[in-house]
């Protein structure tokens, strides 16, 4: 499975079309959006239609730029799978995931919250051979988190990796750790940025 991964489009339109059509130059099997899709909820079009007329699968969550609403709005108009709290099945592959963050002026979630979300999730995929989680804010105690100073991460995350140990874990959120990798035990945490990552499984 190829999967292409990018977040904090905040709606941009021309960024939208760049990353389509990477993801049909790439033959990608599944777009997976980690949130801040609009800029305050403002510019939701023509940032997921731009995916859909390539004819590509497409998950999203909302980010801290994005309510709850709207995602769930954009996810019905499109056919898209809005995958905060639920997850998918892709053969031998589970994708599960939380949108929004412990910080912002939309989607706020409570540490504990983030990870029962996650957990809803998990238990429809836990028996599959692979599973990627995808959250919008990135795990404290990271690299990523020293990358800011204002934009904390999420213990929350951080313990759901700890708990689920999936083998992937796909977020964004901090802007200035864009591209970076590194490791919670044996996950592999990747912050996609607006640039996007395609992972291979």
């Amino acid at each position: 499975m190829k999967i292409l991964a990018a977040g904090d489009i905040h709606g941009d339109q021309t960024l939208a079309q760049k990353l389509a059509d990477r993801a049909e130059k790439e033959n990608v099997d599944l777009v997976i959006l980690t949130g801040d899709l609009t800029q305050l909820d403002q510019s939701p079009d023509g940032i997921i239609g731009k995916f859909k007329e390539k004819n590509k699968k497409v998950l999203i969550i909302p980010g801290n730029h994005d309510s709850f609403a709207t995602i769930d709005f954009l996810a019905e108009m499109y056919g898209v799978k809005n995958i905060h709290g639920y997850s998918v099945k892709y053969e031998d592959v589970g994708i599960f995931g939380c949108g929004g963050a412990n910080i912002g002026p939309f989607s706020k979630m409570e540490e504990g919250e983030i990870v029962d979300m996650l957990n809803q999730g998990f238990e429809k995929i836990k028996y599959l051979k692979k599973k990627i989680m995808v959250t919008h804010v990135h795990p404290s105690e990271t690299l990523m988190e020293k990358m800011s100073s204002f934009v904390p991460g999420s213990p929350g995350v951080k313990r759901a990796i700890e708990k689920f140990k999936p083998d992937i874990l796909l977020c964004s959120h901090v802007h200035e750790a864009e591209g970076i990798e590194e490791k919670i035990g044996k996950t592999h945490v990747i912050n996609v940025g607006k640039q996007g990552k395609i992972i291979e499984i």
